[in-house]
């Protein structure tokens, strides 16, 4: 199967890789936690300064193509989104932790020498 993103549809996706292994009591996370881990400065190739309607945007596109789900209720007062690209039971992608820590690397500082996905702290998600 062939994956297409955009530039900031990969950014969405790889910061709902990383903050549900990195912050998994915070996840799954609301448009504002999205907004604010697209625009992080650290750990972000390139930095972007996406808006709160264009990230909404790109929830609402990638949830149609099935890639996030909506979460709502269960004491949420906001809905929040967790990421089905990989290894969840509606996908197809099945990776080994390692291998999600690379695809989230890249999706998140793009294109990666081979050391530098392999070298400590390179894909530390």
């Amino acid at each position: 199967m062939k994956y297409q993103l955009t530039a900031h549809e990969a950014r969405v996706i790889g910061c709902l890789l990383e903050k549900q292994v990195t912050t998994p009591e915070q996840y799954p996370l609301s448009v504002n936690a999205v907004v604010t881990a697209c625009n992080q400065k650290t750990n972000r190739e390139p930095v972007m300064s996406l808006s709160e309607s264009e990230v909404q945007a790109l929830l609402d596109t990638l949830v149609k193509r099935h890639y996030l789900r909506t979460v709502s209720g269960f004491g949420n007062r906001v809905t929040k989104y967790e990421q089905r690209f990989c290894n969840s039971e509606f996908g197809d992608l099945k990776l080994s932790a390692g291998e999600v820590a690379v695809v989230t690397t890249l999706l998140l500082r793009g294109a990666q020498t081979p050391g530098r996905t392999t070298q400590p702290g390179a894909a530390d998600v």
